[in-house]
């Protein structure tokens, strides 16, 4: 279950980094299909095969309240059962400056609810992607720099959960900024691959 805000969704690019991940997975004859509540921003296929369109992205939301991400674990888990949940949020939060100090530990509860959904799903967690805007920029470090504790205090519990770094999969292209983004916010399709290589990094161990 891809989930996350607009860049899951895949805005500027239809199906986002699902569907270059999707590629991936074929060329590589692993069995994957995405689920969720959603279906927009995508792709009718991928190298001739049908591509899956749901996902949990959700435009513009943050990571918990009336436009938090967080209210969909209730309904998305338990309707469609996902074994892997690829996990990037918090742009929204620190864009919008809405109590960024505390969004790590709004990071932390979201993750707890997940698990305490299904115990044995793999979450696939995402440090942020970075922005055109430096300052923005200083204060996604800092929530980024937050994830490697909440990842390893929940290994130690002997929950399912990995770290991959979108920060820097980006900003080791000095030119990233025009490069990789499409806006300030959301990558182009180049940036898009990327994160599908990060993500199918991760992934492809766990996959048929």
């Amino acid at each position: 279950m891809p989930f996350g805000d607009s860049i899951t969704q895949g805005y500027n690019v239809a199906g986002g980094y699902r569907a270059p991940l999707f590629h991936l997975a074929l060329a590589a004859k692993h069995e994957i299909t995405f689920v969720g509540s959603a279906s927009d921003y995508s792709v009718p296929s991928v190298d001739g095969t049908a591509f899956p369109k749901n996902h949990e992205g959700h435009g513009g939301y943050t990571i918990e309240g009336s436009n938090g991400i967080a209210q969909f674990v209730s309904t998305s888990i338990p309707n469609y059962k996902p074994n892997i949940i690829t996990l990037m949020i918090g742009t929204n939060d620190i864009n919008g400056n809405v109590n960024v100090a505390d969004a790590p530990n709004r990071l932390g509860k979201l993750l707890d609810s997940i698990f305490m959904g299904d115990p044995k799903i793999l979450v696939v967690l995402a440090q942020i992607v970075p922005s055109r805007t430096d300052g923005t920029n200083n204060a996604i470090k800092t929530y980024n720099a937050a994830m490697p504790n909440l990842v390893s205090t929940r290994v130690a519990k002997g929950q399912h959960i990995v770290l991959v770094d979108m920060y820097t999969a980006f900003t080791s292209d000095a030119n990233y900024k025009q490069s990789l983004l499409g806006d300030n916010l959301h990558p182009n399709q180049t940036g898009y691959n990327g994160m599908a290589d990060v993500w199918f990094k991760a992934l492809g161990p766990y996959l048929r």
